[in-house]
């Protein structure tokens, strides 16, 4: 018999294979374009904050599938360090999907040590939800925050994601999202480095809100 965690679990994996079945035989149907600002909008000098693009090779570009992004290295002389990556994504309904974090960074060759998430009041007077991942590679430290920036929501939970990209393909034929990361390193112990994210965080939330469609 199963228990509760493992009937909710096999309740989400059947919704998620329904609504791709939705998803793939609506794709011919066509989908809401919903326009957005380019993400080169988002202010390179945020405060004490300031930006530098570092663009992605092509071929990184064609694999995760999106649609726009930007992958910049803040630094602030008082702050120090931190990364920020935003993909976004016109349409998930042809296959091109948001990559979770979870996959990539190992990937990539970070392991991740600790997880959990974080919550984070932002200057709308909404409070938020993320990811947030210790990761390490050799000697090196990092703390990640992730979440997923979906038509108006604000969610970590890759389930959730799927649940509700699913629910707005049915309902409003719309499954554009992105997927917004920071990293920062954690050379000067972990509370500076949570401390730092937090205060990134709140700094580029009402940019974020402004280029990517509600």
């Amino acid at each position: 018999m199963l228990n509760f965690s493992s009937s909710v679990r096999f309740l989400i994996t059947v919704g998620v294979l329904v609504g791709a079945f939705v998803l793939q035989h609506g794709a011919g149907h066509g989908e809401v374009v919903v326009p957005h600002q380019p993400l080169r909008e988002i202010p390179y000098d945020l405060g004490s904050w300031t930006g530098t693009e570092q663009p992605l090779e092509d071929r990184t570009v064609q694999a995760v599938g999106v649609s726009d992004y930007t992958n910049r290295n803040y630094y602030s002389q008082r702050a120090g360090l931190t990364q920020l990556y935003v993909g976004y994504y016109a349409s998930q309904k042809t296959g091109d999907t948001i990559h979770s974090p979870k996959n990539c960074l190992p990937g990539a060759g970070w392991d991740p040590i600790q997880s959990g998430y974080a919550k984070i009041s932002v200057p709308s007077g909404r409070q938020i939800v993320v990811n947030e991942y210790v990761i390490r590679q050799g000697l090196d430290e990092d703390l990640v925050f992730y979440w997923y920036q979906d038509r108006g929501r604000v969610i970590a939970s890759e389930y959730s994601a799927k649940f509700w990209m699913v629910a707005d393909a049915i309902s409003r034929n719309r499954t554009d999202g992105a997927l917004v990361r920071l990293v920062t390193p954690m050379n000067d112990d972990e509370t500076n480095a949570r401390a730092r994210l937090v205060n990134f965080t709140q700094i580029i939330f009402p940019h974020l809100e402004s280029v990517i469609p509600n």
